[in-house]
């Protein structure tokens, strides 16, 4: 099993348009609703690929029903923690080309109180056998800074077994030092969190060296088009697999950070299996999560050898 904790979880519209058109009026040739978050997705993801999962998440209002409902259509264990006002809804306008406009609404303040609620649920969803625990995403307003790095060490303290973070800006920071086995940035938040550039794959793995130097034991880099870097002290591998036909990359990264999970070891399998489902995410619209009809992991590409003057595309 495996528990995700997604503190600001949302229902997220993408909306399909011909092309973009700042200060216009657009008609979408294809709207849709999904469930959102990162941890949400990663549960999503999982679930459609056969793999226990429960998601815990603060849960408000008639949006927060909606996302329990959406969930659990799609065979999501959820916990909710009841909160008091209502989560948020964002937007993503995706155009032809595959190129995403999001617009994120910051989610509802919660109280010390829930704060706490949630924490504790995860715990004890943990507490029931969970094999990998993830902390993902941004925090709402009113959330502790370090409070990912708080569970971190609550969770390691209560015989956890291992525990990713995939968030970024100081949330992300703070909860290095504590430990996480194994944390996914994108590239601009591996070049945050270390305070670099990262344009090449030479400067992305000594960015992923820096997070490993403040705790982080292993990163999983995700880099759009360029694929992704796994740094661990089992290897240094530069993975990619070509899409074809790009749909929508928002959840991408969630997928892949599933399916390096839901692999059975670590190393260049696991990238490969991470790849595999991150690329047939892209292939979908909106953020639809891909089961293994999806799945083509004979494209993928795992080398253990990295071209450190390769540059990462600006656009990923």
């Amino acid at each position: 099993m495996i528990v995700t904790l997604t503190p600001n979880p949302s229902l997220d519209r993408t909306l399909e348009v011909p092309d973009l058109r700042p200060g216009s009026v657009i008609r979408a040739t294809d709207s849709r609703l999904d469930p959102g978050g990162k941890g949400v997705n990663i549960s999503r993801a999982l679930a459609a690929n056969g793999h226990r999962t429960v998601a815990v998440m603060p849960c408000g209002g008639s949006e927060g029903e909606q996302l329990a409902e959406l969930l659990a259509s799609e065979g999501v264990e959820v916990v909710t923690v009841p909160i008091a006002d209502s989560i948020r809804v964002n937007i993503s306008v995706v155009e032809p080309d595959g190129t995403v406009t999001k617009l994120n609404a910051a989610g509802p303040r919660l109280s010390a109180t829930e704060i706490d609620a949630l924490a504790a649920a995860t715990c004890a969803a943990t507490a029931k056998g969970a094999r990998w625990v993830a902390l993902a995403g941004h925090l709402p307003p009113g959330a502790p800074v370090d409070l990912y790095a708080h569970l971190v060490s609550r969770l390691r303290g209560g015989g956890a077994p291992r525990i990713v973070v995939d968030s970024s800006g100081a949330p992300f920071a703070a909860a290095l030092p504590a430990g996480p086995d194994l944390v996914k940035p994108n590239r601009g938040e591996l070049a945050e969190a270390a305070g670099m550039a990262v344009t090449t794959l030479g400067e992305a793995l000594t960015a992923a060296n820096v997070l490993r130097e403040r705790g982080a034991r292993t990163v999983l880099a995700s880099l759009g088009r360029d694929g992704a870097l796994l740094v661990g002290d089992f290897a240094v591998l530069h993975g990619e697999q070509r899409v074809a036909t790009p749909r929508s990359s928002v959840g991408a990264g969630d997928a892949l950070l599933a399916g390096y999970l839901a692999a059975p070891t670590e190393g260049p399998a696991a990238l490969a299996e991470a790849l595999a489902w991150g690329s047939a995410a892209v292939s979908q619209p909106g953020s639809g999560m891909p089961g293994q009809w999806a799945l083509d992991r004979s494209a993928v590409v795992v080398r253990h050898r990295i071209e450190s003057d390769r540059p990462i595309s600006e656009r990923n």
